[in-house]
């Protein structure tokens, strides 16, 4: 079985959100538009708690966007985001969530990020995606949504980890930062991901 994987199409990724990531709204009609072609739909949510390490607004004199560690792993400061409850870390309502069987939060430990839709970063925690998709007997998955660069990535990356065969559709993603996205692709590849 082939499943779509649509990570974080949420308000705060979106134009207008706290987090926006450029032109993010334009993969929209695409994601809706191929849902209809795989088996399988699942989605992934960031759900961070208010004060997240992860936040620069923790941080006394941190910006948004400066690195530093955090529980033992380098950390990108983040504006606020995808706080749980708020509108922001809602999904779009112009995403078509009628084929989503299951959705996956992730963030949701105060002490850690988490950019895959199957571990935190330090892979310490499970978010459950895994074992939901071998239990549908799920073999290859495609990955689309926001933000390519971060949790579409790492979500690819460890779906190879965990033996699916995996690609990336770039119709239906959009990175924060182009530059850093090429050099993960390359990465991607190297690892017997897929580009389609």
């Amino acid at each position: 079985m082939h499943a779509l994987i649509i990570v974080d199409i949420q308000y705060d990724f979106l134009p207008g959100g706290a987090l926006p990531v450029p032109q993010g709204d334009m993969i929209i009609p695409v994601v809706n538009r191929i849902q209809q072609d795989f088996n399988l739909v699942v989605a992934t949510q960031d759900w961070h708690p208010a004060g997240h390490k992860s936040f620069a607004s923790v941080h006394a004199g941190k910006k948004p966007f400066e690195q530093i560690t955090v529980s033992g792993l380098e950390q990108v400061l983040w504006p606020d985001h995808c706080i749980q409850g708020s509108d922001g870390a809602r999904l779009s309502h112009a995403l078509d969530s009628r084929r989503i069987e299951a959705i996956f939060r992730k963030g949701t430990d105060p002490d850690i990020d988490s950019y895959s839709g199957f571990y935190d970063n330090g892979r310490r925690k499970t978010t459950g995606l895994a074992g939901y998709l071998r239990e549908r007997e799920v073999k290859a998955v495609s990955v689309c949504g926001l933000a390519a660069d971060y949790c579409v990535y790492f979500t690819a990356m460890d779906a190879l980890a965990e033996g699916f065969d995996a690609c990336i559709l770039e119709d239906a993603v959009r990175p924060i930062d182009a530059t850093a996205y090429a050099t993960k692709k390359a990465i991607f590849l190297r690892h017997g991901g897929r580009l389609v």
